[in-house]
C-alpha cells in the first residue's frame, strides 16, 4: 500500500469550497511528520479550472475526478466515484473537510469501503509510528485522541478552522484528469435546480468577517447596530443560540455546537458572553475581537483584542470611525 495521503475537495456550482485548502494544510502537516506524500481529488464535471487552482498548493498529484453524473452533487454518484477511485489508489489515509456535503456522504462510503471513518478531527498526533485524531467530545468540554482499529485506508473528516488554509505550502503539480466511474444501476437520485430559498441561505463558513451579536444586544429592536457594523465591514452576522431561539435571526446564522463552525479572518462578537457551545463553533477564527461589558466573560479568554465597555457605546462609534476610514 503507498504511502499517500488523499484529500478529496469539494467544488459547489463550479467554485472552489476554501475549507479543501485548510485540509490540504492538515494533510501536509501529517506528511511533515510520517513522511507520506500529499495528494488530492476533485470530483465534479468540467472541472479543470478549479483542478489547476488546486495544483497551486503544494502536492504529489492533483485528480480531477470527472464524471456526467458528479455534475451535479448526489451521494450515490460521489460514493461510486470515490469507492473505485480510493480502491484503485490504495492511500493510507483518506481527508474530507467536514462540511455538509461531506457529512451526507462521507459515512456512506466508508461503509461501502467497509473503512473507519473518523469525523469533525480538531488535530492529529503522530507518536511511535501510531496516527491519533483529537475529537471534542461532550460539546466541546473534553476532548479525545482516537486512533483507527482497523485496516488502511482510514478516513477522517477535518474541522473547519482546525487549520489555516492559507498556510497550504505553495506550489505546481500536474493535473491528471481520470474519468469517475459510474454506479451500478439506475440513479436513486435526480438532481434538480436549486431551490431559490437555498441560495438565499447563508454560509458563514464560506464568511471573511463575521459580527457576531449575542444576548448583550438586550432587545430585537437594537439589531441595526449589528447590521451597520457589518454592512460597514462588509461581512456576514452571526449570533449565539439565544438570539435564534428568539427568533431575531434565522437558525442559519447560529454558531456553536448545534449551529455552523466557522473560521473567518475577523470575529467580532458584540455581547456575546462565549458560552463553550458557541466558543467551539468560532475559536478557529484568525483574528477575535470581543465587546462585553463584563470583565469575566468566557471569550475573553480567547479574544486576541478585548473590549470591556457597553456595545451600545462602542459599536456607534466603531461603526463610523470604519465608515470614515475607508471614505478616506
Amino acid at each position: 500500500m503507498a504511502d499517500t495521503i488523499l484529500v478529496v475537495a469539494e467544488q459547489r456550482e463550479g467554485k472552489l469550497n476554501r475549507v479543501s485548502f485548510e485540509t490540504i494544510a492538515a494533510a501536509q502537516a501529517i506528511a511533515r511528520d510520517t513522511g507520506w506524500a500529499v495528494e488530492v481529488a476533485l470530483p465534479g464535471a468540467g472541472i479543470g479550472a478549479q483542478a489547476q487552482e488546486l495544483a497551486g498548493k503544494a502536492a504529489t498529484h492533483v485528480y480531477a475526478l470527472e464524471g456526467e453524473a458528479l455534475q451535479a452533487y448526489t451521494s450515490d454518484a460521489y460514493v461510486a466515484a470515490l469507492k473505485a477511485f480510493i480502491q484503485q489508489k490504495q492511500p493510507r489515509l483518506v481527508l474530507f473537510p467536514h462540511t455538509y456535503q461531506v457529512r451526507d456522504f462521507a459515512p456512506r462510503l466508508a461503509l461501502a469501503l467497509d473503512r473507519t471513518l473518523i469525523s469533525d478531527a480538531t488535530g492529529y498526533k503522530y507518536e511511535g509510528g501510531k496516527l491519533l485524531f483529537t475529537r471534542q467530545m461532550f460539546q466541546g468540554k473534553f476532548a479525545a485522541d482516537v486512533s483507527f482499529g482497523g485496516d488502511a485506508p482510514w478516513m477522517a473528516t477535518i474541522q473547519i478552522g482546525a487549520f489555516r488554509g492559507d498556510q497550504a505550502a505553495p506550489g505546481q503539480t500536474p493535473v491528471e484528469t481520470v474519468a469517475a466511474a459510474g454506479g451500478d444501476g439506475a440513479p436513486r437520485v435526480t438532481p434538480h435546480e436549486v431551490f431559490q430559498e437555498a441560495k438565499q441561505m447563508v454560509d458563514l463558513s464560506q464568511a471573511e468577517t463575521i459580527v457576531a451579536v449575542g444576548r448583550g444586544i438586550r432587545e430585537q429592536k437594537n439589531m441595526p447596530l449589528v447590521e451597520n457594523l457589518a454592512t460597514a465591514l462588509g461581512g456576514e452576522i452571526g449570533a449565539s443560540r439565544p438570539i435564534c431561539d428568539n427568533g431575531w435571526l434565522p437558525l442559519e446564522r447560529q454558531i456553536g455546537s448545534s449551529g455552523q463552525t466557522v473560521a473567518p479572518r475577523l470575529y467580532i462578537g458584540l455581547g456575546v458572553s462565549g458560552a463553550i457551545q458557541h466558543i467551539v463553533g468560532m475559536k478557529g477564527a484568525r483574528t477575535i475581537v470581543a465587546i462585553n461589558k463584563d470583565p469575566e466573560a468566557p471569550i475573553f479568554e480567547i479574544a486576541d483584542v478585548a473590549v470591556v465597555g457597553d456595545l451600545f457605546q462602542v459599536v456607534p462609534a466603531l461603526t463610523e470611525e470604519i465608515k470614515k476610514a475607508k471614505s478616506s
